[in-house]
């Protein structure tokens, strides 16, 4: 790592947050960081590059629309299927919404193993994406793993704090008797 980008690389990233409980389509708090460029120590230039302005795949409106699409197909439709479908199509799998939606959606249709593969796709991509770690540690619980499950409310917590949606919901859901189903 170039000395100039180490206080860029240790600062946390935004986050995802929000879902279908917040009345927020793209979650409370989504951020992409900007991208890091090496830099040559001893080349020096007589003018000033303008660095690339920072876009998010939301500034994309063919992303967007197509996402916004997948979204409803998710939590208005329940139609998980079809919805990875119209994910994937974005090209943008390794974008943390996309890969958390992914995940959601093989939950949701009860593949474990698939949705455990995007759900850390997504946290490898943002590390903060609370979203993801709600999501995640739904799936931690209904896979008998309260343990883990404890661990991603503390993430959350420490994202987020106590009193957003993601960490309200994952609690709740903890506070419940093992074996219960959860309605979410």
């Amino acid at each position: 790592m170039f000395p100039q980008q180490t206080a860029r690389a240790a600062g946390g990233g935004g986050g995802g947050g929000g879902g279908a409980g917040s009345g927020e389509l793209y979650g409370s708090s989504y951020s992409t960081p900007a991208p890091a460029y090496p830099q040559e120590k001893d080349r020096k230039t007589t003018h000033r590059v303008k660095k690339p302005a920072k876009q998010s795949s939301f500034d994309d409106p063919a992303f967007r629309d197509g996402y916004r699409a997948a979204y409803a197909t998710i939590y208005e439709r329940n139609d998980y299927a079809a919805a990875i479908e119209q994910l994937h199509a974005l090209g943008r799998d390794d974008q943390p919404n996309v890969a958390n939606l992914i995940g959601y959606s093989y939950r949701k249709l009860g593949d474990y193993k698939q949705s455990q593969v995007w759900y850390e796709r997504a946290l490898k991509a943002d590390p903060n994406h609370v979203l993801t770690w709600n999501y995640y540690g739904l799936w931690q619980i209904e896979q008998g793993n309260r343990d883990a499950a404890q661990y991603h409310l503390s993430r959350i917590a420490e994202i987020c704090g106590t009193s957003c949606d993601e960490y309200r919901s994952l609690a709740a859901a903890l506070e419940k008797p093992p074996g219960t189903s959860l309605v979410y």
